[in-house]
């Protein structure tokens, strides 16, 4: 009985360290995830401006 209580406790402890890894992780590329979505409305937003600078560009001048 005390050998199977021991057992049990070893695989607490290698859960509980995987777990803990495993949190981590998921961390690190929520991290990596919340960086990409701010670069990628910066780009959009970029974009957003060059087409508007655009349409200013394309216009016909008034003399015409």
């Amino acid at each position: 009985m005390e050998d199977r209580i021991v057992e049990l406790e070893i695989r607490v402890a290698f859960q509980e360290r995987a777990l803990h890894e495993l949190d981590e992780v998921v961390t690190k590329y929520a991290a990596h995830l919340d960086a990409l979505v701010r670069e990628l409305d910066a780009l959009r937003q970029r974009i957003d401006g060059s087409e508007q600078a655009a349409e200013v560009v394309d216009e016909q001048p008034p003399h015409y």
